[in-house]
């Protein structure tokens, strides 16, 4: 037998319903059923609208109806009604059926369903009747079952949606009914949005009695819709949680079945009843709508917003790299990143205190001006230059004046700009760029600054791609011949560092030294620095020279350049010995901070231990000589003595070594004299790591140890001594130390007159250099108070006005 069944649309009341296998039997069948007893064949194809799709289902003929035995489970265990349609599950077998569940036959089931109907088509007919209304609500709530209370529910909200005054609505009874059912079918918390809404609809003017289609009897006013809910609760068996285990006729509900049980409203159009809606047609099919869980609908968009995120990324990602590669994303010509500067104007001539490494370069310039010099007789010019030596020596220079020599193009890069954010970018891009410009400007320079930055040296702890610029760079200098016209030069502080690969013949075959400039070197420096500059003439340059030991090329520069400052600052008309004395200081010791104050205690105390350091210096043989001291606070010190040596030093003997260690330990005795051991303070910590580290060179390096022996142990990363081999050497530091400190301990405890006059001295006049020093020891008056303040005046005249307290004078102590 196929069935074919029709509804009318379908709201959320119904769809509970849907978790039970397909299937809808129309009103008219259910007619046909009670009247014959016995299931009539409906229409041979069988469907069931379903949001526009269609299931179909097969089922087979049953027979004749009266006479079957009832089993344990009801009809409604395999036929599900609700107020629209009845759902059944004929699967393939011949199955008993029955609508409520066996009970003691003290009523046929056939016969109870009959009058069901006949109500319900009774109540259908007369909607505005109340008593029909509620004699049905009687009829479905006597048979105790999930499917009445549910045809109980829907015809009120049916109502109250659709027909909000109807006289149903007033009756306590019917209203009793529908608070019952609503516990029954497991909803009490829908208990008290009904009561609202009851007494919302109350309120509403009462239906006209002309309207009713028969007489109604006089309405009573209606109880408190409250008192109604207290008495059905109270009266009720069925607590919160466990209705749905006494209504054991049919499983319980899904889960999105007990959601849309919740629902207020049921259908929208039709009559209500636990069978079915209004007559039922192919032209009203049942349309259900199956709305997902809220957290089932953010969890899809987190889940999508992930997977775009992750996606985005990647291809972002992808993108950079290519437009990167590509050089998209840049102005200008890609090819020509390295501009090269041409007409530079700087000579041979401009460079001064490196006349030998000028010598080697200007090999470079002849091969540039005529190649075929060194061709005729076989011989080739080297493919690159490197340049060695400290900051500041003029290794740039000394490019750029080849190139403005020569006249050719100069190309700068410098170490760094090889390295970007994509690793290989620097080898792909960077590198060919520079020396495809550089063979397309020939003949023509290619200097590369800081080459240790990419060509430092190899291991095999370091990943391939860590050196794909060294490679890049290794491939682009075995490029080209030495008859492109193209020289490279690279400058370096560190060539110990560079890679043997890079620095090997045929790619740097020359290496030219740039060291600090000596006195005559200095003195050229200076007098090309000072030719724009108006000096005094009683500035002697060579005195200048003599007091700036190394100094870089660099450091005169700046020196002349905050000489010119200075004076300009204080309104002079030249720049005097006191302006160049004045930077000197400030570059060798720091500038002064005037600004902070020391307290009278703590400024004799520094006054002690800078006096230990310069009478140290006076008076030890092998000692550099006495250049300035200072209570002052410069840069990060309390104070300072400076010592230069006389002439530049290319070599230092164990007697200016052991010099250098009682110089530096005269503070820290000093202050051990005057104010005891216990009252030492952390002020000597720098001189006391800078005594740790030259008596440690000493040992390991130097060989000045009998029991260590002349043995190298600097490089101890690589070879490590043993362990006896250190605790030696740690005794020899000591041992050496020590006898540094016993020497300076003799020596200031002979001289602790001459120690207390010079603390005093310093105290008074903050800053003394070595023949102000040498009067005070001897007695001698130095600088009047007239004097200082009249020195000080231009300073003090171009300061801005302190708004703070004044810093209180010290107090000279003994």
């Amino acid at each position: 037998m196929q069935v074919q069944f029709y509804g009318g649309p379908l709201r959320w009341g119904c769809l509970p319903l849907l978790s039970r296998p397909p299937g809808i039997i129309s009103r008219s069948s259910w007619g046909r059923i009670l009247n014959s007893q016995q299931l009539v064949t409906a229409p041979n194809s069988a469907s069931f609208s379903h949001g526009g799709s269609r299931y179909f289902s097969q089922a087979k003929s049953l027979e004749k109806y009266p006479g079957l035995p009832f089993r344990n489970h009801s009809m409604l265990s395999n036929i599900h009604t609700t107020p629209s349609f009845v759902t059944t599950s004929v699967l393939g077998q011949t199955r008993n059926l029955s609508l409520f569940r066996s009970k003691p036959a003290t009523s046929s089931p056939v016969l109870r369903l009959a009058k069901i109907a006949r109500l319900e088509a009774d109540a259908d007919a007369h909607s505005h009747d109340a008593a029909r209304q509620v004699a049905l609500f009687m009829e479905l709530a006597s048979i105790d079952s999930r499917t009445g209370y549910q045809g109980i529910v829907s015809r009120w909200e049916r109502m109250c949606e659709f027909d909000p005054r109807s006289p149903l609505l007033r009756s306590d009874i019917a209203f009793e009914l529908y608070l019952t059912s609503l516990i029954r079918l497991g909803l009490p918390q829908s208990v008290n949005p009904a009561v609202r809404r009851r007494e919302a609809l109350i309120a509403l003017p009462p239906p006209d009695p002309a309207t009713l289609e028969t007489p109604a009897e006089p309405l009573q006013p209606p109880s408190t819709s409250e008192v109604i809910a207290q008495r059905v609760l109270s009266n009720s068996s069925i607590k919160l949680g466990v209705g749905r285990a006494l209504l054991n006729d049919s499983p319980a509900p899904s889960t999105l079945g007990a959601a849309v049980a919740a629902s207020r409203s049921i259908g929208d159009s039709g009559s209500s009843g636990p069978f079915g809606t209004r007559g039922s047609s192919g032209a009203e099919p049942v349309h259900v709508v199956i709305e997902e869980p809220r957290s089932a609908v953010w969890m899809r968009l987190f889940r999508f917003i992930l997977i775009a995120a992750v996606y985005g990324f990647i291809a972002l990602t992808v993108l950079a790299f290519l437009l990167e590669n590509s050089g998209l994303l840049k102005a200008g010509r890609q090819s020509m990143k390295y501009e090269p500067q041409t007409g530079s104007g700087v000579k041979f001539s401009d460079v001064h205190g490196v006349d030998e490494a000028k010598e080697e370069l200007y090999e470079v310039v002849k091969f540039l001006k005529d190649p075929t010099q060194f061709t005729t007789l076989g011989g080739r010019l080297p493919k690159g230059v490197l340049l060695t030596g400290p900051p500041g020596t003029g290794k740039t220079l000394l490019a750029k004046a080849v190139a403005g020599e020569a006249g050719v193009p100069f190309l700068y890069a410098s170490g760094s700009e090889f390295d970007e954010m994509y690793v290989g970018v620097g080898a792909k891009r960077r590198v060919r760029e520079l020396f495809e410009t550089a063979r397309k400007q020939q003949p023509s320079i290619v200097f590369i600054d800081e080459l240790d930055a990419v060509g430092g040296r190899r291991n095999g702890r370091e990943g391939q791609w860590s050196r794909q610029t060294l490679n890049q760079l290794l491939t682009e200098l075995d490029g080209f011949s030495p008859t492109e016209g193209v020289i490279v030069i690279a400058a370096t502080n560190y060539p110990e560092s560079l890679d043997n690969a890079l620095v090997r013949p045929g790619r740097f075959d020359k290496k030219v030294a740039v060291p600090l400039p000596d006195i005559i070197g200095r003195t050229q420096i200076l007098a090309h620095h000072m030719k724009g500059v108006k000096t005094d003439p009683e500035v002697n340059i060579k005195v200048l020279a003599r007091g700036t030991p190394g100094f870089s090329g660099a450091d005169l520069q700046n020196m002349v350049n905050q000489a010119a400052i200075q004076a300009s600052r204080e309104g002079h008309k030249v720049v005097g010995l006191k302006e160049f004395e004045w930077a000197k200081d400030k570059i060798l010791m720091g500038a002064e901070r005037k600004s902070s104050y020391i307290t009278p205690k703590d400024k004799l105390m520094t006054a002690y231990h800078e006096a230990g350091h310069a009478l140290s210096a006076l008076y030890t043989p092998g000692a550099r000589s006495l250049h300035k001291v200072t209570c002052m606070p410069r840069g990060h010190s309390l104070g300072l003595t400076q010592t230069l040596p006389e002439n530049d030093e290319h070599s230092v003997s164990f007697k200016q070594f052991s010099a250098m260690l009682d110089v530096s330990m005269g503070g820290r005795i000093a202050e051990e004299m005057i104010y005891g051991k216990e009252n030492v303070t952390s002020g000597a910590s720098s001189d006391i790591r800078a005594a740790t580290n030259l008596a440690r060179r000493m040992v390991k390096e130097y060989g000045f140890s009998d029991k260590v022996g002349t043995v190298y142990h600097g490089d101890s990363d690589t070879t490590p001594p043993s362990p006896e081999t250190l605790r030696l050497i740690d005794t020899e530091i000591q041992a050496i130390i020590q006898q540094s400190t016993h020497r300076t301990t003799k020596l200031l405890e002979s001289k602790t007159e001459e120690l207390h006059k010079l603390a005093q001295a310093l105290v008074e006049h903050e800053t003394l250099d070595k023949s102000e020093v040498e009067k005070v020891i001897r007695g001698e008056k130095i600088r009047q108070v007239e004097e200082k303040l009249k020195s000080a005046a231009p300073e003090a005249s171009t300061k801005p006005t302190r708004t703070s307290a004044p810093r209180p004078q010290p107090v000279a102590t003994t």
